[in-house]
C-alpha cells in the first residue's frame, strides 16, 4: 500500500504500509543525488529534529535508510 501525499522540488511523501508491522506511515523520499551540499546537510539536520522531538501531536520518527540504486535518503 502506497499513496502520494505530496511532493516538492527535491523530495515526496507517501503514506505506506510496513511489512513487518502492518502499520501505516509517512514515508519521505528524499532525492540526493540532485541537492548541493548545503541542502545535504539540511536533509540531514532535518532527521536529527525528527528523530529528537517528543510532542503528542507529532508522530514519531522511526528511521532512516539510505537507497543506494536510487541514490535516496528514506
Amino acid at each position: 500500500l502506497h499513496n502520494s501525499l505530496g511532493e516538492g522540488a527535491y523530495s515526496a511523501v507517501y503514506k505506506v504500509q510496513r511489512l513487518t508491522d502492518g502499520k501505516l506511515y509517512a514515508l519521505k523520499r528524499v532525492k540526493i543525488l540532485n541537492l548541493n551540499e548545503k541542502e545535504k546537510e539540511n536533509a540531514l539536520n532535518e532527521i536529527r529534529i525528527l528523530a529528537s522531538l517528543r510532542h503528542p501531536n507529532v508522530i514519531l520518527y522511526k528511521e532512516a535508510f539510505w537507497e543506494e540504486k536510487s541514490k535516496s535518503l528514506w
